[in-house]
């Protein structure tokens, strides 16, 4: 696309440019002119700078300047700045650090991705390409941590989870509440995690790089800000693992009916019939086992541990559902009492009614994890010669 179609699109999707800046006098003035060569809407965000940031943005009135007191971080300036950006009516918002590491004439690969997008619900974040020589060991390690993290966090698989290079579908973001905590570079990764879990599609364009060492000014504290980050991954994975993937599958199992869902997401899955004949004996182990309370975050955690079908193993593991309770209950006294030779007198109304589980709680303890087990193996290999079948049904079919 030329210079004047690209400037045309920005001003059609309604798309403006947010700059967060902290004392980046040197190399401030050269991303604003690169940037005002695509479009005048450009909000800079002065995060409280002491240097002579402010002198430099008085030569440039037609920016939508916001100027913080005090510095309080990154992740307050782009709150301040998209909150601002939907007052004004703007759909998208292009983000860029003005430490010089990035280079506005890429500007046009964000444009040319939405563009090129059926889906307009997107989150496109530029890749460095981390692997390169010329990227600082601090910022690779930063962003090997990140990522890894982002993917124990939601499954997604970033090659690049930490650039500041970004188009942000802001209107869409605006529904979506944010920590008031994250008030530094974390707020980067809250934004990625939480617009994925919301609907939002995330896409990475390639960006150059460029790290400067004479020009640079990076206000990122490997130590501290790795720290604040690996917290915040690990509060959105216990989200992840209580809250998120039931929910998930819930509303997947509501749109689609039980009947269609069974065929689409059991028997059409891509997993091999081992691994999702290993998904059942999980669930089910895990569903049979004294785990009260604990079923769901153990049975998801040690899915995505073993690379397991999550959904598979989160579905049998509700064996266990309120209802079935006293049957569980009973089954694994009376197995519990048979291992350990003593006469069963208990009823299904009985358990139902008063028992004190304390009172036989070494029996219940060995009947349900020899019931767990034994029950485990059996519905895993019966799961295992079920989808054998329908797999040699389907290449029957289609051969």
């Amino acid at each position: 696309m030329t210079l004047p179609e690209i400037q045309s699109q920005i001003k059609s999707l309604r798309c403006c440019v947010v700059l967060p800046t902290y004392n980046n006098e040197k190399t401030l003035e050269r991303v604003l002119i690169g940037v005002l060569q695509y479009t005048t809407d450009v909000i800079v965000v002065n995060d409280g700078s002491t240097d002579s940031t402010r002198e430099i943005l008085l030569n440039y009135p037609q920016t939508i300047q916001l100027h913080l007191p005090q510095n309080v971080g990154k992740g307050n300036a782009l709150k301040t700045a998209f909150k601002h950006a939907v007052s004004l009516g703007f759909v998208y918002a292009i983000t860029l650090d003005t430490d010089g590491q990035h280079f506005p004439s890429d500007i046009p690969n964000f444009i040319e991705a939405l563009e090129a997008s059926e889906n307009k619900n997107i989150l496109i974040i530029g890749d460095r390409n981390m692997n390169t020589a010329n990227v600082l060991a601090k910022s690779a390690k930063g962003n090997r941590v990140s990522t890894y993290w982002m993917k124990a966090a939601t499954g997604l698989k970033l090659q690049d989870s930490q650039s500041g290079f970004r188009m942000y579908p802001i209107k869409e973001m605006a529904s979506i509440k944010f920590m008031k905590a994250t008030k530094k570079f974390e707020f980067e990764i809250e934004v990625i995690v939480k617009s994925y879990w919301a609907g939002i599609a995330i896409i990475h364009v390639p960006i150059k790089i460029l790290y400067d060492l004479d020009e640079r000014v990076s206000h990122f504290r490997p130590f501290m800000d790795i720290s604040r980050m690996v917290v915040l991954y690990i509060w959105f994975l216990l989200v992840r693992l209580f809250y998120i993937t039931p929910r998930n599958f819930f509303r997947k199992l509501k749109k689609k009916g039980l009947k269609r869902f069974f065929f689409d997401d059991f028997l059409r899955n891509q997993d091999s019939p081992k691994k999702k004949a290993l998904s059942i004996a999980l669930g089910v182990f895990l569903g049979l086992s004294p785990l009260w309370g604990f079923h769901t975050v153990i049975v998801i955690f040690l899915a995505i541990l073993l690379k397991l079908n999550k959904l598979i193993a989160f579905a049998f593991s509700n064996i266990s559902f309120p209802p079935f309770i006293p049957f569980v209950l009973l089954s694994s006294l009376q197995t519990g009492n048979w291992v350990l030779r003593i006469e069963s007198h208990y009823t299904l109304e009985g358990i139902r009614e008063n028992f004190d589980l304390m009172l036989h709680l070494e029996s219940y303890l060995i009947g349900s994890l020899v019931l767990s087990t034994s029950s485990a193996l059996v519905f895993g290999l019966l799961g295992y010669v079920f989808f054998l079948i329908i797999d040699s049904k389907k290449v029957l079919t289609h051969g």
